[in-house]
């Protein structure tokens, strides 16, 4: 069983391309049901050097996993800190023993702090160019029933995790600040395509327009998915660009949410 949450895409790409090579599915969070194979397979973007809290938060919610095995394949624009151990406590606690961790340089979609911005055309081309043949790698790895930690875990990961992760959880994560701008048209394509039903579509002085609700994730997918570029977070995205996974879009025209 793969369980994946995904905002703009790259950890859903990677879980699709993971699947046939484990023959294995895909469950999208927050849909998932009881868990019932012995081999279960997290796939899930890095934040701020931590396991995302909605993923934290389901795993903490699961049931005795004594007799099962947890991997993690984790997404990260450029190393993870030390969210393999965070993973490995999270899953321990559930009596589960953990497997492979591993991670997958994919392009960066973070924009909501200074300094931040998604990647050049050319770096996100090739950070997705590698992505198959590691996939591929991290797929033999469970496939031998390994228990190896194969990630980046960058500089200073401590102060990333320990420090930097629960300031952003506490901080950065607040939907309060999304808004639209004068470029919104209503269209919905946010509302409709939110992974977890969190943006509602409500009056506004011409058209409809996005209204956050407390259930977010911070996964900035309403940020990156617009078309009109019209929604932001604060003044922290003004001049930042945007980023979709080509995997995402697919499955969104497929599913209609978008032409």
């Amino acid at each position: 069983m793969i369980i994946c949450f995904s905002g703009t895409g790259n950890s859903l790409q990677v879980a699709e391309t993971l699947a046939p090579l484990i023959d294995d599915n895909v469950t999208l969070l927050p849909d998932l049901g009881e868990i019932t194979d012995n081999r279960v397979v997290w796939v899930c973007p890095i934040y701020s050097w931590g396991i995302p809290p909605v993923v934290l938060d389901t795993i903490k919610a699961l049931p005795d996993q004594t007799g099962r095995e947890h991997h993690l394949v984790a997404t990260c624009g450029d190393d993870c800190g030390l969210a393999d151990r965070m993973f490995r406590d999270a899953i321990a606690e559930r009596g589960a023993q953990s497997g492979v961790i591993a991670t997958v340089i994919m392009p960066n979609n973070y924009v909501a702090l200074p300094g931040f911005d998604v990647d050049s055309h050319e770096t996100a081309r090739r950070k997705l160019d590698a992505t198959p043949e590691r996939v591929a790698s991290i797929a033999r790895m469970i496939l031998n029933d390994d228990s190896l930690t194969d990630v980046t875990h960058g500089s200073m990961a401590w102060i990333k995790t320990r420090i930097i992760y629960p300031w952003f959880v506490r901080n950065e994560m607040s939907p309060k600040r999304f808004h639209s701008t004068d470029a919104c048209i209503g269209c919905g394509i946010c509302s409709l395509t939110c992974p977890l039903g969190n943006i509602d579509m409500v009056n506004g002085s011409s058209h409809q327009v996005p209204c956050w609700g407390d259930n977010c994730a911070a996964c900035f997918r309403c940020y990156h998915i617009c078309p009109h570029h019209a929604i932001g977070y604060g003044k922290s995205t003004k001049s930042k660009k945007q980023y979709v996974n080509p995997t995402l879009m697919e499955n969104l025209k497929k599913l209609n949410k978008i032409k």
